[in-house]
């Protein structure tokens, strides 16, 4: 024996389906719904039974999820009813539909998990609504989901900065290291952006955090120490790296003033071919390289140790990496060049951070990832001009993996 009925399709408690009406030039329906007078009804606040009713024929309009390909609508009736609890006239309780909504809930569900994988426009055109009512339903599933910061559990921090657009604006980005989950973003990058991170965090989870993993950037060093100064510092091999490349590029660009025409078309363009490494270039380029180093002495000087900087993050051992980075240092020493002197005397000055990578060997590299897909979400949806809502999609992102164990 078949049934044919749609109410499996409308499974709401306390109401009935009364009719419905097909309208075939917008291709969708309209489902009428009543109280079911069998219920007693309960307040929509309190969720109590209520005293009395104290209006009847009260409609409401709603969207519901798509039967197929048609558009659903739910004209719903419903009573305002007396609560003695609230001491108040409200609207009566019904479960398939928020009063403060014009979807219903499971829509809202539909929406807040497409807009996982697509943008709010592109969710508005595929259910034919106002994006400003998607990103709503997308912004409170957020809200709800990922609102609060969960600081639990941390013990190995990585923190890096991303670029949020043009005109050095900056957002600051906390990962758990462990599990790759992003437990905070802020906006800016200097003392008050970590301290704002720092104050959601207990004395014990402050005291819990075992090492942190950054570039040398002395706010957040500044922070770091002052809010938790038994954590290990850890600078990032690939900072250190690009900032010595910042090096190499200013003696680049000295070198180039100061030599002849002749040699001034040897060095010009020469920027990527000292900063790539070697396996990354094709024969044409490692043959120019070559020829430049070949040229100039002290182009060739910085270059090769850039190579030897990459060999301090070998070491397990402290005391022969402190020996290399001595070694490395000296060597810089003897390059006239201030600005090779200076990354010397910085790396002297922030040698700690370095050597901690021999107990403690982890990066920003999770971090840089993660930083590669956020400027992705900001690409798919031209920017955000919410910062908030931006944080919590980025959260929403990365939610981490369970943490390994010991």
């Amino acid at each position: 024996m078949s049934n044919l009925g749609i109410s499996y399709y409308f499974p709401f408690p306390r109401v009935k389906l009364i009719g419905q009406v097909f309208f075939d030039r917008t291709d969708s329906v309209m489902i009428r719904i009543e109280p079911d007078l069998r219920f007693d009804p309960l307040c929509c606040r309190c969720r109590n039974k209520a005293l009395g009713i104290h209006s009847h024929d009260h409609h409401r309009v709603v969207r519901d999820l798509n039967l197929g390909a048609t558009t659903t609508w739910l004209d719903v009736g419903y009573r305002k009813v007396v609560c003695a609890v609230c001491a108040a006239v409200r609207v009566e309780d019904l479960s398939f539909c928020d009063a403060s909504r014009r979807i219903t809930p499971r829509l809202a569900r539909y929406i807040y998990e497409l807009c996982k994988v697509m943008t709010v426009e592109e969710v508005a055109r595929h259910l034919n609504l106002d994006p400003k009512t998607v990103k709503a339903v997308d912004y409170a599933g957020l809200r709800k989901e990922f609102g609060d910061s969960d600081y639990s559990e941390l013990r190995i921090l990585a923190v890096d900065e991303i670029a949020l657009k043009k005109g050095h604006r900056y957002m600051t980005v906390v990962l758990d290291y462990r599990t790759g989950r992003v437990v905070w973003m802020g906006e800016g990058r200097d003392l008050n952006a970590l301290d704002e991170f720092f104050r959601g965090l207990t004395v014990e989870q402050k005291a819990g955090i075992e090492a942190v993993a950054m570039d040398m950037w002395e706010p957040y060093l500044n922070r770091v120490r002052h809010h938790c100064p038994k954590a290990k510092l850890v600078f990032d091999f690939f900072h250190v790296v690009k900032a010595f490349g910042q090096v190499i590029d200013e003696v680049r660009r000295d070198e180039y003033r100061k030599a002849t025409e002749a040699h001034k078309k040897i060095l010009q363009g020469s920027r990527y071919l000292l900063l790539k490494n070697l396996d990354h270039l094709t024969d044409p380029q490692r043959d120019r390289l070559e020829e430049l180093r070949s040229l100039n002495e002290t182009i060739n000087r910085v270059y090769l140790l850039k190579d030897q900087l990459k060999t301090l993050y070998w070491y397990t051992n402290r005391e022969y990496a402190e020996r290399a980075l001595e070694t490395w240092c000296a060597m810089a020493d003897r390059i006239d060049h201030p600005a090779v002197q200076k990354f010397a005397g910085r790396l002297r000055f922030f040698r700690e951070g370095i050597l901690n990578h021999c107990d403690c060997p982890i990066d920003t590299g999770k971090l840089e990832g993660v930083n590669n897909k956020i400027k992705l979400i900001k690409r798919r949806a031209f920017g955000f001009h919410d910062p908030d809502y931006f944080v919590l999609k980025v959260k929403q992102a990365f939610p981490g993996r369970p943490a390994p164990k010991g």
